[in-house]
Order: structure tokens, then sequence, then C-alpha cells
């Protein structure tokens, strides 16, 4: 069983002894301790925070808590009940809240919870507030209000249409074009809350659903995590109904993934890609995914005519380099578009918005569509160390050993090779480097991943 307490929120299994599990009365430490956060960064003593949740079995019952412990701490909490992560994103800033939390472990399985926080724009808290923020959990530095001063529950179940209104809303999104495409759909929705937003969207879209795990129990009936090798049932549908693709998202609704017709992935990296050429060929500019993210984005990027750049592995760190090239659109390698014409979050419903409307322009099926695009294969490894390693020595000492090729650390040590790359961070988590590869295809990927691990463990003194 595990807590994790990291600086975008707090993450753990359901059950057990507090400070070693999610339990209750961690619950309540950490929602007192955001919301003690809030009122300090704002100077207010009233605050609002919306809140939303996806359909996993714990959520109700960490709902309840949640929003109990933000009424005593006098907060006017605005509940939309069963939502997704960039639903309650389009609602902060929407609702003048003063901060956000979504109550899901997104791709985790469903023993997992977690509170995700937001501040007022709807965007993940920054790493410095983030460590403000723990500083109080930690020390238990909160002060509930009397009875006076205590806070209310109000219920708000209209974001389903405002945030699907605001897709349709985009100019990106021709939804004619899209209607008269005659889309065929298998949407599989692993029981949580994209069961309810996705055939919303794709209905208004004009586009035939065929639901597939689409009620919102919680029950999930595979590995959450949209993979390969999670997806066979799916992969099956869209074959057996002559589909033209499938779509997946994971249970909080941030992360999409496509088949094609054929049964074969799109593959979770080329989502961005696709969307990407999409957007850069009716609005040149820049992208940015982070480090671990294909090649194939800085390809297509280039083609168009825009400028590349990667930012540290992590949404916060992708929405602030994005900011800072001022990117059109940007994300990362694990499904998750960041449009910032509707908001700095990654959202499903924006990149089903975007790639159906690229489909439909280009006239094609989405197999020949993925293989319009540079191929690139990944492959994931990690070196185990034993705990008095000095992991930022191996990393320093990789940079030093590499120094004549291109090599980016400010997120571990990612080295560019030609045709290849490797990218080293470490874990904060356990005695691991974990170190991700691509090249043109998996056999090469991973023959220079064992070239690099190789050096690695040499300098580390590990045969």
């Amino acid at each position: 069983m595990t807590l994790i307490k990291s600086i975008s929120g707090f993450r753990g299994t359901i059950g057990g002894k507090p400070g070693e599990n999610l339990t209750p009365v961690d619950a309540v430490t950490f929602a007192s301790a955001y919301a003690q956060w809030l009122k300090k960064v704002t100077n207010k003593d009233q605050l609002t925070i919306v809140i939303g949740r996806d359909a996993r079995l714990s959520g109700e019952m960490i709902n309840n808590i949640v929003t109990g412990t933000l009424v005593g701490m006098g907060v006017q909490v605005i509940d939309l009940g069963l939502s997704t992560t960039p639903t309650v994103e389009v609602a902060v800033p929407m609702e003048n809240a003063d901060g956000g939390i979504i109550l899901t472990a997104s791709h985790n399985p469903k023993q997992w919870n977690a509170l995700k926080l937001l501040n007022n724009k709807g965007e993940f808290i920054s790493a410095k507030d983030g460590a403000d923020l723990l500083a109080i959990a930690e020390k238990n530095d909160v002060g509930f209000s009397n009875i006076d001063a205590i806070g209310s529950i109000s219920y708000n179940d209209t974001y389903l249409e405002k945030h699907i209104q605001a897709v349709l809303d985009l100019p990106l999104v021709d939804i004619d074009a899209i209607k008269k495409a005659n889309f065929k759909v298998v949407v599989d929705a692993v029981n949580s809350t994209g069961g309810i937003f996705i055939p919303a969207l794709l209905e208004k879209l004009g586009v035939e659903v065929i639901k597939l795990y689409c009620d919102p129990t919680g029950h999930f009936p595979h590995n959450p995590e949209p993979l390969k090798e999670h997806l066979t049932d799916l992969s099956e549908l869209v074959i057996k109904e002559k589909a033209h693709l499938g779509i997946v998202v994971d249970p909080d609704v941030d992360r999409l993934a496509f088949v094609c017709e054929n049964g074969e992935m799109f593959g979770e990296e080329y989502t961005l890609v696709a969307c990407a050429d999409y957007v850069l060929k009716h609005t040149p500019g820049n992208t940015v995914s982070n480090l671990s993210s294909t090649r194939a984005l800085h390809d297509v990027t280039t083609k168009r005519g825009g400028k590349y750049e990667a930012s540290a592995v992590g949404e916060v760190n992708v929405v602030e380099k994005m900011k800072a090239v001022n990117a059109v659109i940007g994300g990362e390698g694990n499904g998750g578009i960041i449009y910032p014409e509707l908001h700095y979050g990654r959202d499903a419903l924006v990149g089903i918005g975007l790639f159906l409307s690229h489909l439909a322009h280009e006239k094609i099926s989405t197999w020949e569509l993925r293989q319009s695009y540079p191929n690139y294969e990944m492959s994931k490894n990690k070196i185990q160390l034993t705990p008095e390693i000095n992991v930022d020595e191996i990393l320093h000492q990789m940079k030093d050993a590499y120094k004549h090729e291109q090599v980016n650390d400010i997120d571990g040590v990612k080295i560019d090779f030609a045709n290849e790359w490797v990218h080293l961070r470490k874990s904060n988590t356990e005695p691991i480097i974990r170190v991700y590869s691509e090249s043109k295809s998996k056999e090469d990927a991973d023959k220079i991943a064992k070239q690099i691990m190789d050096k690695a463990m040499e300098i580390a003194g590990i045969n």
C-alpha cells in the first residue's frame, strides 16, 4: 500500500493506516492544507473551490470527506459530481473560483485515488506552490472556521454541456466536415466518466457511436492505462463493426488514444503529432512536448515552419514552456493534448475534436493518416540501483561522457543522436534510473538503450 505526496497532489491506495495510504484522515489533512494554502495566497477568508471526480469506487467516499472538510474551512464548494479532469479545469475560471480539486488517480488501478490540485486559472499548481502546500500539510498548520463562518456546497451539473460547447466553438473543430464524413467510432471509456462525456461530444459532432465499457460504475474491465496490451477488446470490436476508428480514454479523460480501422494502435505518442499537424496547418507556430516524447512532433513542427521546444517531464512543466514560447499546441506523449485556445490542460475532448476534423479534411483512413507520419519506436527500461549510489553523480558523468552529442539536462540527461535519442531520469520514489529511448525501429531503440545503460552501470560500478 502506498501514499505519494508530490507538488501536484496527493495519491495513494485506499485503506490501511493514516500516513501510509490514502485514508479518510489523510484526505482531511490534504484538503484542509489546500484550503489553508489558498487562503494565504489569495488573502481571502472565504474561498470558492470547484470539485469533480471520476467514477472509481472510492470516489463518492473521498468526495464526501473532501467537500465536508472544505466546508469546515469556510469554503463555498461547487460540486460538479461525476466529471473529468479537463472539465474541472474549464469550470474553475468560468466560475471565477479560487481553485479546484479533481478526485482521480488518473490511469492507476481501482485501489488508487488522489487529490489533483488547481489554481484559480484551472491549471495545476506550480512546484513552489506545491512545496508550500506540502509544508502546511506536514505541520498540520490549519485553522477551521467557527459555526458562523462555515462554508456550503452547491451542485452544478451543467458543465458536461458547457465543456462540450466550448470544444464545439473552437474555430478549428470543423463540425460540418466531421458530420459529412459519417464517422463510425467505437468508444472504450473503461467504465468511468469518459463514458458520459465522450459519446455526448461525438453525438453532437454527428458521429455514430458504439459504446464499449461506457457505464460509469468504476469497475474497470481492464487495466485503465490506455496501452495496446490492454485494448484487445476495443481492437476486435473496431474490426467487427467496420468502424473508422476506436477511441479510448483513461478514467479522468485527460489521455487519449486511437485504434485504426484495422485494429492496429494509432499510437499514444502520435495522438499529439496528428493534432499538432492539423493545428499547425491552419495556425502556424511553435509546439512543446516533454523530453520523453517522440521526435515525430519535432519533425512535423519544423516541416510546417514552426519551432519545437522540449520541457521537463510533467504537465506543469509543459504548460510553463508552452507559455514561454507561445506554443499553439503542446502536450505529452501519453496522449495528452494541450490546446491553449481553450485552456492549458490535457483534454481528450479537445483532442477528439481536432483529430476528427483533421481526419475529415484529409479524406483518408485512420491507418493511412498514421502512415503519413515519420515512424519511430520507443523502448522503456530502468537501471536498478542500491540506495547508497549517488544517482545525480551518475547522471552528471553521463552528461560529460556524451558532451560531444546534443545533451539536455533540464530533467535528468537526454542525449540526442542523429537518428535516435536516450533519456535518463532519476526516480523520486525508488533507487532506479528510468531509461527511455527512441529510434527508427524497436530493435534499434533497444540497442541504443542497452549501450547507454551499460555505460551508466559502468560509471555506477555495477557489473
